[in-house]
């Protein structure tokens, strides 16, 4: 669309002529998120999801009027922070407007005595942590885009973190937080500790990835550190052992602070020896030294009893040291030809390894290594991660396979009825199969998004919206 010069001078009295760009180059450098597809689209040459305007917020208070002009003139608003997205989520497929609030000064507020911290939603998730670490302290939360992600983001795309056994997902961290919606209100959501005064109101902007209102401040639950960790490497016999190992776990309500099984063409990577001929398990505890132990010991004996051997804390301790590495993913990208594609499914325990296979012997004619590791465990099932590696001729032949890789593992994952996301979210790579997967449940968020967003604004073409 084309905004006209009106349009941009009253965004320009909101946030200062300095915080608005219709240069090219701020447009296109928007348009991608760190999704591998849209990599390979810049490094291409090609910006299919452009806005028209980048807005660069200052403060959260600028929110409203930038939402309140957008309304007006029924243009699109996409909201953006870091940019760490690797489903496409904060790219505007209608142009319009990005409105980026990665530059608001963030600030937080640590309450010891309730075990809270108060954030702004731009705050960097990483830094953050950093800071409560100091106070012997910690959210808990762990996502490899720790230092690449806003604590905002995290809510927006219902993230979890690699503790998540431990901790839970964001869902079970936050406590409250504050969103503006397309009208202009100001919405605070929170419990104190808990709440049964109607429906839990919190759940409806998670995962929303900006749909529904723009979130603009968190508050979270802190954990005292604890002073006691333990770490163990088992090798395991087969993949159904592996699961069986986690699924027995997981049904004794056991919290480790660890549980990661990969499968043997992962486990190569995940132990740093290309010679690795088993798959591999890496458990923890974390906690008081008498229960840390304990539970250690009730997780070896179980992984014993699934023909599991272990093999000293090595592996496991490598795995922590390097967790937020991402070269295995962004080296194939940055060469010319080369692609990778990280996708992360959820199914339940009696269905999770028929998954797995049909995944691995549909997606190995597709990429020179099929990568697979569980690493969210639930009672009744667990997400089940996928890496894909591989080079082609150049980059087209790259954009063309990693598209087929998409529409063939949700495709099998829609025919065996799993959960098409367990964290990453739905943005761009998902969009297009959303009313499948949530069936009549669509309807509610349609519904919701009427009475929120009633001129649809808000990042339009996602969730099947």
């Amino acid at each position: 669309m084309i905004l006209q010069t009106s349009v941009v001078d009253a965004l320009a009295s909101v946030v200062g002529p300095h915080g608005v760009s219709t240069a090219l180059v701020d447009l296109q450098a928007t348009s991608h998120d760190t999704w591998p597809l849209a990599t390979k689209w810049g490094l291409t040459g090609r910006h299919p999801n452009q806005a028209d305007v980048l807005v660069r917020a200052s403060s959260m208070d600028q929110v409203a009027p930038v939402l309140a002009i957008a309304t007006r003139d029924q243009i699109p608003v996409t909201v953006r922070a870091l940019g760490s997205s690797v489903t496409g989520q904060p790219l505007p497929v209608r142009g319009g407007i990005v409105l980026d609030v990665s530059n608001v000064p963030a600030s937080f507020e640590v309450d010891e005595t309730d075990f809270t911290v108060t954030a702004t939603a731009s705050q960097n998730g990483g830094e953050l942590e950093d800071a409560l670490q100091l106070r012997g302290l910690t959210t808990g939360m762990s996502p490899q885009s720790l230092y690449r992600s806003t604590v905002g983001g995290w809510l927006a795309t219902l993230a979890t973190g690699q503790f998540s056994s431990l901790y839970g997902g964001i869902e079970d961290m936050v406590v409250g937080y504050t969103v503006i919606l397309a009208t202009g209100e100001t919405v605070t959501l929170t419990a104190s500790p808990r709440a049964a005064m109607g429906p839990d109101l919190r759940q409806i902007f998670l995962g929303s990835e900006g749909t529904l209102g723009v979130i603009t401040s968190v508050t979270l639950k802190v954990f005292p550190v604890a002073q006691h960790q333990f770490v163990q490497t088992f090798t395991m016999p087969s993949v159904t052992a592996g699961l069986a190992f986690l699924r027995e776990q997981a049904s004794l309500g056991l919290r480790p602070l660890l549980v990661r099984f990969y499968d043997a063409d992962e486990a190569r990577h995940a132990m740093a020896d290309p010679t690795f001929a088993t798959p591999v398990l890496f458990v923890g505890t974390r906690g008081m030294e008498r229960l840390a132990t304990a539970e250690m010991e009730v997780l070896t004996d179980l992984a014993e009893r699934f023909g599991g051997t272990a093999i000293g804390p090595a592996g496991a301790e490598g795995w922590l040291g390097r967790r937020y590495d991402f070269s295995t993913v962004e080296s194939p990208l940055n060469t010319p030809g080369g692609y990778a594609e990280t996708i992360e499914v959820a199914h339940t325990w009696r269905h999770l390894e028929g998954l797995h296979a049909a995944l691995k012997e549909a997606l190995a004619p597709m990429a020179d290594e099929v990568l697979a590791h569980f690493s969210h465990v639930y009672p009744q099932g667990s997400s089940m991660y996928l890496i894909l590696l591989g080079n082609l001729a150049d980059d087209e032949a790259a954009i063309e396979r990693i598209e087929a890789i998409w529409s063939t593992t949700m495709q099998i994952c829609l025919d065996h009825g799993a959960e098409l996301s367990h964290h990453h979210g739905g943005g761009l790579a998902r969009s297009p199969y959303s009313r499948q997967s949530l069936g009549s449940a669509h309807l509610v968020l349609r519904k919701l998004k009427k009475a929120l967003d009633p001129e649809g604004i808000l990042n339009p073409g996602k969730l099947g919206l």
